[in-house]
């Protein structure tokens, strides 16, 4: 086995590509997060229950109250973009939010065996948790 180094150039351009993954993960989530966030704060509760099973079991506020989360943290994964010494602990935290609380809607998704959302949720952890993960690492 031999072991490779870089050059300095082809580093560069390695983390130039890595960075620009990344930032189109990091724009995808918050697009998916601003839109479904939306949908259920503005969205009539009746529509709600219609489109997705889960309202049906949860207090209108409840539903309310977690689109605004949604928001906030889709808002906070682009957060580097005003500051980037700032913006990236602000990412770490929105991009574990949002894995939390993926994980938490796969599980209500699987048990209610609606596969179409469970599958959706599925692809946003394998989004959401290259981006905690690479990202965290810039923070230290």
């Amino acid at each position: 086995m031999t072991s490779q180094t870089l050059t300095p150039a082809r580093a560069r351009l390695n983390a130039s590509y890595r960075n620009l993954t990344l930032w189109t993960l990091q724009g995808w989530i918050a697009m998916f997060f601003v839109a479904a966030g939306y949908a259920k704060i503005s969205e009539p509760f009746a529509n709600l229950i219609n489109l997705m099973r889960w309202p049906a079991f949860a207090p209108e506020n409840f539903v309310r109250g977690l689109g605004v989360a949604e928001m906030v943290l889709a808002a906070l994964m682009l957060a580097p973009v005003l500051s980037w010494k700032h913006g990236r602990p602000l990412l770490a935290v929105a991009a574990s939010g949002l894995l939390a609380l993926e994980t938490v809607m796969l599980a209500v998704h699987a048990s209610g065996l609606d596969a179409g959302p469970a599958i959706t949720n599925l692809i946003l952890i394998a989004m959401t948790a290259p981006v905690l993960w690479m990202r965290s690492r810039e923070v230290r």
